[in-house]
């Protein structure tokens, strides 16, 4: 991971280990790299605090900064988790939303770090982006009704 040419850094209050823990825990391919501590006092920690941690998430490699509270997370990036069934669905959606996360809309939800997940069933991306523009247009409208996605339930909107 030491490696990469370009990761992606996540900014947390003050826990990276924990979020990179959880990460590699919950998603395939992921692990938990170097953890780096600070070298002197910084504004929101002291010596030795975990300054950086490299992890990496579904083959992506990110760095996560304990750069202390006020700057949050929001919409404008989230990782998108394309899943092969409903198992997966729930599963991923149930550990990310059960670990003090939040649900929302469309098959988003937000871990308790705050970063934002979109739990997206392949068989959806197919059904939205169908040249059958009628299907596409029922399998929207079903999903925009849901927060975690249901995949009988697009299955059944393509259908009509």
């Amino acid at each position: 991971m030491t490696n990469a040419k370009n990761k992606v850094c996540l900014w947390f209050d003050d826990d990276a280990e924990g979020a990179a823990q959880f990460y590699s825990e919950t998603f395939p391919d992921s692990s938990v790299g170097a953890v780096h501590r600070a070298p002197a006092d910084f504004p929101s920690g002291n010596k030795g605090d975990v300054l950086t941690v490299e992890f990496t998430v579904l083959g992506i490699a990110c760095v996560g900064l304990n750069g202390g509270p006020g700057v949050e997370h929001n919409w404008a990036f989230s990782f998108q988790v394309a899943t092969a069934d409903q198992a997966d669905t729930d599963r991923y959606w149930n550990a990310i939303v059960s670990n003090g996360g939040d649900e929302s809309q469309c098959g988003w939800c937000k871990d308790k770090w705050g970063l934002n997940w979109q739990i997206t069933p392949t068989v959806l991306t197919q059904a939205i982006t169908s040249s059958d523009s009628a299907a596409a247009k029922r399998a929207f409208n079903a999903m925009m009704t849901m927060k975690k996605i249901d995949i009988a339930a697009i299955n059944a909107a393509v259908r009509g």
